[in-house]
């Protein structure tokens, strides 16, 4: 008897679950749906525009420094609008907002597709230039590992070399020797880390790197008292009378010369007759 009650009570909850499960499914097909169509219906529909309202559009947003929206403008005459002049301009105007917002890579990648599409346009240069300029303004503490350095350096020189005579040359240049000057402060840090560590072989290397290879930076005078420093710790006493006999020719009114001629005093015993000189001509 208890058997043949339980039977037909267990069916009826097993087909309870059934249908639970059922209308939990369509449930979530239809909540699916509703998202879905939800989505789409927020999705922007295509609305072509002419040319010039677009590109107008790009300029003001460009204005209003709302960059993503003037790429977004730019992209969208390139979009529609191919085969027009103003797809070539918004092309380079595209580069430009990612540049303005920031998004450094991105503009270097459109400036180089740019660049490879139109070799002859006249603002190659100009894309050349702004190139050089996404990579220096990452340039990073000399601290940090000076790739973009060298990636901006590249990008002014072979703007300089193809476009003598561009607008954008003279500032190109000036970019270029600031970009020196921090190379050059690089290889200076890692001399100093040497030096401090008795590595004066390593540290010699360095500041003589920064004495031929960075000239005109200001970080020479210092290079050039450095590497008296490491030959007189290493007791080349000859190498450090010629290394401080520039520094003094070169740089008579650098701090670094007094420093020099200290080091250069308490080493080497003199003559009356060699005291009587000005010390950086006795070599």
């Amino acid at each position: 008897m208890k058997r043949e009650i339980v039977r037909p009570i267990f069916a009826s909850c097993h087909r309870i679950c059934q249908l639970v499960l059922m209308v939990r499914g369509v449930l979530i097909i239809c909540l699916s749906v509703g998202l879905l169509v939800g989505c789409s219906s927020k999705k922007k529909s295509y609305v072509e525009e002419p040319v010039e309202k677009l590109y107008n559009q790009g300029l003001d947003q460009m204005q209003t420094r709302r960059y993503s929206d003037a790429v977004e403008s730019f992209d969208e005459v390139e979009r529609q609008h191919p085969y027009s002049t103003w797809a070539t301009k918004a092309q380079i105007m595209a580069a430009y907002a990612y540049y303005l917002g920031n998004r450094y890579d991105e503009a270097i990648f459109a400036l180089d597709r740019f660049i490879q599409l139109h070799p002859s346009n006249r603002d190659v240069a100009y894309a050349m230039y702004l190139k050089g300029l996404s990579y220096y303004e990452q340039i990073s503490d000399v601290a940090r590992d000076q790739k973009i350095t060298e990636l901006s350096l590249k990008s002014f020189k072979e703007l300089i070399s193809r476009f003598p005579q561009s607008k954008y040359t003279r500032d190109a240049k000036v970019k270029i020797d600031l970009a020196h000057d921090h190379l050059a402060g690089k290889e200076m840090e890692i001399g100093r880390y040497y030096h401090s560590k008795h590595q004066y072989l390593a540290a010699i290397n360095r500041f003589r790197n920064v004495i031929e290879s960075y000239q005109t930076t200001t970080h020479v005078p210092e290079a050039l008292h450095r590497l008296t420093e490491a030959y007189l710790s290493l007791g080349i006493d000859d190498e450090a009378r010629k290394s401080a006999a520039v520094l003094g020719h070169n740089f008579p009114g650098s701090e670094w010369y007094i420093d020099s001629y200290q080091f250069i005093e308490g080493k080497t015993i003199r003559t009356e007759d060699e005291a009587e000189s000005p010390w950086w001509k006795l070599w």
